[in-house]
This record gives structure tokens, sequence and C-alpha cells, in this order.
């Protein structure tokens, strides 16, 4: 047995990997950090190397006193993690005030989590408190298609709703309480971290304009195949505009409505025209 054998560790290793497949992390683009429940903790506290110091963070969160989070490295490669995990990803421990961490595993060779850090902790607080502890994943790629559409549609929580929602019948399903937008900021900032967790207070997913996306949920897959779904429905948006055809028909406000109602789930009727 080794800490590779553990079902998070797997899971995360498959995250990052299904990720690079994608295509959403050239170079050291792109992050991704998971809470640890307390029973992966113990099968993996085994691992842990001798506790270091605490190294000072520029945000805060009582409610994640004590949590154990894994993360990417900060200045890795994605395309790594699968060949040296020990190198390229790490378990960081919250100190009690929930305003430090240390490594206790992994970045053998040397390194700190994620540079941006300070943004998945403040989405992880907010998540947390959201969704009654459910939520830890957070997750953020640079989903080509997304990207794309953050230079020619307004950055608007409703105008990125509503055309991704009539995309792709699957997206009223998958995202019913819609998505939000920020505007461009230095990615890594303080500024960014707070702007982009007070929209996950609302939303499962965020878009960075001109940088990438941020999807949170309880599990790797979930969130994982939120990311895949607002990706593609995207890319059939792009799709039906460069097909230089005019569209002669769509999802209605209507439609989703039916959507909704058939699969039980709450839609956001504020992203709705009439």
């Amino acid at each position: 047995m080794s800490i590779f054998d553990t079902e998070v560790i797997k899971g995360f290793i498959r995250m990052c990997n299904d990720g690079f497949e994608q295509g959403w992390h050239e170079r050291n683009g792109g992050n991704l950090t998971y809470r640890m429940r307390t029973q992966e903790v113990l099968q993996c506290k085994p691992y842990f190397k001798v506790k270091g110091e605490w190294t000072k963070m520029s945000v805060s969160a009582k409610n994640l006193a004590g949590e154990h989070f894994i993360s990417t490295g900060s200045g890795k490669f994605f395309r790594n993690v699968i060949l040296e995990p020990q190198n390229n990803i790490c378990i960081v421990e919250i100190n009690s005030d929930g305003d430090s961490y240390r490594i206790v595993w992994g970045l053998e060779n040397g390194g700190v989590p994620t540079s941006e850090f300070p943004s998945h902790f403040m989405n992880h607080t907010v998540r947390k408190d959201a969704t009654n502890g459910e939520t830890r994943v957070i997750y953020h790629a640079h989903t080509t298609s997304v990207i794309a559409l953050t230079y020619i549609l307004p950055l608007t929580d409703k105008v990125f709703t509503r055309t991704l929602w009539q995309s792709a019948t699957e997206c009223p399903v998958v995202f019913p309480g819609g998505i939000g937008v920020v505007e461009w900021m230095v990615p890594g900032s303080t500024e960014i971290a707070i702007a982009t967790s007070k929209l996950m207070k609302k939303y499962d997913a965020v878009i960075w304009a001109h940088h990438g996306m941020f999807a949170s949920g309880p599990d790797f897959d979930i969130t994982f195949g939120l990311m895949h779904t607002i990706e593609k429905a995207a890319e059939i948006y792009l799709n039906v505009l460069q097909s230089n055809r005019p569209v002669i028909q769509t999802i209605t406000d209507n439609n989703l409505r039916e959507i909704a109602k058939y699969f039980g789930v709450n839609l956001a009727e504020e992203f709705l025209d009439n």
C-alpha cells in the first residue's frame, strides 16, 4: 500500500489528467484543490512527512480551520501529475486560526501550493457555507471556448447564463442557478479572490474574463462534468457563429422552463426574458 492506492489521491490525479487531455492546461495553466474528508485524511496520514513551518496567507477563513486540502503545485504542469504526483501535487494542513498552511505531503522536489490558492481558499469557505459543507472541489481551467466568448459577449451573468442555457439542452439541468462572470483582474491577486468568492456565494461556476473558469462541486466527477458541460455549450455557440448562417430556431425561455420542470430543478427566472 502507498498513498497512491487511496481513492482520493487516485481521483485527484485522474481529474488533473482528464483536464490536460481536454487541452485546458497548457504549460502550468490551471489548478485544482480538494477539501478532504476526515476518513481520507486518516488514510493518508501514515504517509505525511515531518510538519514544517506555517506559511501565512493573505486571506483567512475560520470555517476552514484545521482542514486538509489536496492541491496542485505552483508552476507545476498538469501533464506531469500522472507521471510524478509526489512532485507536482501536495496535501496542506490549515492552522487553527484559518489563516496559515503547511505542507504535510508532496512537492518532494520543493515548491508551494498553487499561486491561486487564495482564490481557491476563499471559494472553499463560501461554498462550504452555501452548500452546508457539501462542496469539496474547486477547479480552475483555461477552457478555450469560454475564454473566446469573453471577447464577444457582454460580461454579465445574465448574458452568459442565457447564451449557454440556449446552446445545449443539458445546461439548464446542470447549472440551473446560472453562472457568474468576473471582469479581467490580475490572476492570483487578493482582489480577484474576493470578487470570485462573492459570486461563488450564489453560483457553482464563475467565468474569469479572458482567462478561464472556476467550477465547484461535491466530488471530482460532478465538478469536472460542470466544467465540461459549460465549455461544450460555449463551443457549440461558437460553431453556430462560425457557420455564417442565420439562427432560425433556438431553445426558447418556455422550453427552458419545460426542461426545468421535467427534471425537477429550480431555474433562475432572473436570466429569462419572458
